[in-house]
């Protein structure tokens, strides 16, 4: 009888309230900012980026660019679906710990298989998406037991996730230039489901506050990439007297991108999303979590270009290829910024002709064969005039921010 009690005891210290097992509920109304757990998720996909970087330095030809791009897309799916979880349903428990725990050693074999995903590791691949999603669909699961109010959204994320893992397991057994299409199904399937929640009538709504720091914790891991390039394009070029200035104007390229970001894209659009209303939330949310697809991307190539610009600099000749990679990378970055501030806020009139300056300055590149300290120098200081452009316009009150 005494062990009885004691087993009881001990099982209500573990399932009672502040326990090690507890059940998920909404986090949507807490006032809270990430978790040390989710920074710890997100130092593998630093590992996944740094992989898929490697592999285009290795093939800086346009299939090598589609291949770079699919895969950061897969890959930066995972991790919008793992982040979608949590902005709503993180409660840190024991049982929660440990499926994100899985999920990071999923993302570890991501990041071992990401450079021959296509080629040898493609079944270490494949077996690691599903294992991102089998994780998904028992968090998903379990929520939809403990929370009722948000049933509507759990079985949208479950059929999502189900039909996303299905695809990915046919994946195995077709030949490869199938597989492939198969994999972007998988991740458009999959990416419907958040567009169909945010405009569900379950008042289960995204954390405004917690989503825009996630994403800027993702844009300062992908803006390691440009740093660690001209780290690493120093020590490979030997601090090559020809590389050196390619170096420090990519480094001062690379502090401009996360001025840039910091001080006015992100914090614009999270100003933005702070400030939608019901009539255009849905729009505004949506137009957040993708518009960041491009935008990350264009600052992982433009770290994968930076590294060989340096490199190749020291040899004398930097091929166009490389040049376009960072002059194209600026551009779509830009770009992105101003698509995503133009669609939340419906105003298409304005900040158009930062991108286009910068799409200038990769075509001149291309017409005119520019040495590459002159691309990287010039964009350099194109994003410079941006971060002091944008500072004096919210400082003249034209421009509200939020704090990042």
């Amino acid at each position: 009888m005494a062990d009885e009690g004691a087993g009881r005891r001990l099982w209500q210290g573990l399932t009672g309230p502040g326990g090690l097992v507890r059940p998920p509920s909404l986090r949507t109304d807490d006032n809270r900012s990430a978790s040390r757990l989710e920074l710890f998720f997100d130092l593998a996909f630093v590992l996944v980026v740094a992989e898929l970087a490697i592999a285009l330095r290795e093939d800086v030809t346009l299939h090598g660019f589609l291949v770079f791009a699919g895969l950061f897309a897969t890959v930066w799916w995972s991790w919008i679906s793992s982040t979608l979880y949590a902005n709503r349903f993180d409660h840190d428990d024991v049982v929660y710990r440990v499926y994100k725990l899985a999920s990071m050693a999923a993302v570890v074999g991501l990041a071992a298989s990401a450079s021959e995903a296509t080629g040898e590791r493609f079944t270490v691949f494949v077996v690691c998406q599903l294992l991102l999603r089998g994780t998904l669909l028992l968090q998903y699961h379990r929520a939809h037991r403990h929370v009722p109010e948000a049933r509507p959204i759990t079985r949208l994320y479950l059929a999502g996730a189900g039909a996303g893992a299905v695809l990915w397991a046919v994946s195995l057994a077709v030949p490869r230039p199938a597989a492939f299409a198969l994999w972007g199904a998988a991740v458009l399937v999959e990416a419907l489901v958040p567009l169909l929640a945010t405009r569900s009538r379950s008042d289960v709504p995204l954390h405004v506050e917690h989503l825009p720091e996630r994403f800027a914790l993702f844009v300062i891991l992908v803006l390691g990439e440009p740093v660690a390039a001209v780290a690493h394009g120093l020590y490979d070029a030997k601090w090559s007297g020809a590389a050196l200035p390619v170096a420090v104007l990519g480094f001062v390229l690379a502090a401009g991108l996360w001025w840039s970001y910091f001080d006015l894209a992100g914090a614009r659009a999270k100003r933005l999303l702070g400030e939608a209303g019901e009539s255009n939330g849905a729009t505004s949310h949506d137009v957040y979590v993708f518009g960041h697809l491009p935008l990350t991307l264009a600052l992982a190539t433009v770290g994968a270009g930076l590294e060989l610009a340096v490199v190749e600099a020291a040899a004398g000749e930097v091929p166009p290829a490389t040049r376009l990679l960072v002059a194209g990378g600026v551009a779509v970055y830009l770009l992105s910024a101003s698509v995503t501030t133009s669609a939340m806020t419906g105003d298409t009139r304005r900040q158009w002709w930062w991108p286009v300056l910068a799409a200038v300055v990769a075509a001149l590149d291309a017409l005119l064969e520019l040495p590459a300290f002159v691309v990287i120098g010039a964009l350099a200081a194109l994003v410079a005039v941006v971060v002091v452009a944008g500072l004096a316009q919210r400082s003249a009150g034209d421009l509200e921010t939020e704090e990042v």
